[in-house]
């Protein structure tokens, strides 16, 4: 039950996606010790960090930010823009992180963004990193306040030209988005672990399921342990007994292993027929998560922690990974996290977004997907669940046989309860 990259590449790009290069093809020019070879590669992606994402050319005249304000509920939090015309647009933010990270959002970025014309929000997304030095602040910091800002901006945009934030990011190629059931349950005994996932799988019907293997740093009294003593030999073959042949299956580390722990394990997950291994080492240890990928088989992916361009830039010009994950919250949105997707599309690699939990989530996730020319066949999902009050005309948002309508109204496609809204005051700096 081996998978082979070739293999898994060809036929993720069935039924409808667009084509993308061989991966082989890709591995001859990769293996090129020759700098010349490297300087081709690096140009190409290059060419593709200058476009544009976004659609600029809807929109006929400037729309001038007037107000941008963030707004919360105990830790619920919203951000409403208003441009100087009236337009409005609102976002969920990550309540996870947002209640940590708010006063960046207030005091780092709120301010660069009021006057600004929304229709150059490409630039806007560079210039904000120079602005106050925020580029000192890597990662989730500004990642998380950023995206929230950016989700608001593509709602109040694509409800100025009626187009869905799908439309204005790139062209619809998933009008539905196949999910696969993410799972956690690592800390738990294997035979506990398992009745939970069968919950979890039956309960939205997925064809996809992630699985955790080996431990985390917090849990092991050791930080260079292996993991819970035989629980991932025991997890892995279980998994694939329990769901059968049919069920694609993937796995995640959280970068947990040493180079020779994760091929160990990753030997495993060939053995078993897995689909990709996610962060089998630390995100940032750029060339031992290249050797992994030399070594094994089965697809790496990564890109959940991953805060820079040029770190996805690296890792797709050196083959480090198979499958990109930015996470559009994490990354700083969707405009970002597109630009690393269409990287690895030029490379005929594959795009799968990590996807946050709760609040919005699992909208922001889908409106990102569907405009994907190198989507996954299946898409991280944890659940509906949200305490956000909203009405969607345009779909279910349901998950039938595990597929999941991606709205088509205007902007996010989704109308925020205003009593609800109205419960949310606004944070002041």
């Amino acid at each position: 039950m081996k998978t082979d990259r070739r293999t898994f590449i060809t036929t993720s790009i069935a039924g409808g996606l667009a084509a993308t290069l061989p991966l082989s093809s890709c591995r001859k020019v990769m293996q090129g010790s020759d700098s010349e070879t490297y300087r081709v590669n690096y140009q190409r992606l290059d060419e593709i960090l200058k476009q544009p994402v976004f659609k600029k050319a809807l929109f006929n005249s400037p729309v001038i930010i007037e107000s941008l304000e963030l707004l919360r509920y105990r830790n619920s939090f919203l951000c409403r823009v208003r441009s100087k015309d009236g337009a409005e647009g609102i976002s969920v933010g990550h309540s996870g992180q947002l209640r940590s990270l708010y006063p960046i959002f207030t005091n780092l970025l709120q301010p660069f963004f009021i006057n600004k014309d929304a229709r150059d929000l490409d630039l806007l997304l560079e210039k904000v990193f120079i602005y106050n030095l925020n580029f000192r602040l890597s990662g989730m910091a500004l990642g998380v306040p950023l995206a929230t800002i950016e989700f608001a901006i593509l709602d109040m945009m694509g409800r100025i030209a009626g187009k869905s934030i799908g439309e204005l990011i790139g062209n619809i190629y998933n009008p539905e988005v196949a999910v696969y059931q993410a799972t956690e349950y690592r800390e738990k005994p294997v035979a506990e672990s398992m009745e939970l996932i069968i919950r979890d799988v039956k309960e939205y019907n997925a064809r996809a399921l992630k699985i955790k293997v080996g431990g985390l740093m917090f849990m092991t009294d050791d930080i260079n342990a292996s993991g819970p003593p035989g629980r991932t030999e025991e997890i892995v073959p279980l998994v694939r007994k329990t769901f059968g042949d049919d069920m694609v299956l993937y796995a995640d580390s959280n970068g947990f292993y040493s180079v020779e722990e994760a091929i160990r394990a990753g030997r495993l997950l060939e053995e078993y027929g897995f689909e990709f291994f996610e962060e089998p080492v630390p995100f940032d240890w750029y060339e031992e998560t290249k050797k992994v990928a030399d070594v094994l088989s089965i697809p790496v992916a990564g890109g959940e922690q991953e805060y820079s361009l040029h770190g996805f830039r690296w890792l797709i010009a050196n083959d480090g990974l198979q499958v990109v994950q930015p996470d559009t919250y994490y990354f700083g949105g969707m405009i970002r996290s597109m630009k690393v997707a269409l990287m690895a599309n030029e490379f005929g690699k594959l795009c799968t977004p990590h996807m946050s939990g709760g609040g919005l989530g699992f909208l922001y996730m889908m409106h990102f997907v569907s405009a994907l020319p190198n989507a996954l066949p299946y898409h991280e999902f944890k659940g509906l669940n949200t305490d956000v009050v909203f009405e969607c005309k345009t779909s279910p948002l349901k998950s039938v046989d595990g597929l999941i309508k991606v709205p088509t109204g205007p902007g996010s496609g989704v109308e925020i309860d205003p009593e609800f809204i109205s419960k949310h005051k606004i944070v002041q700096t």
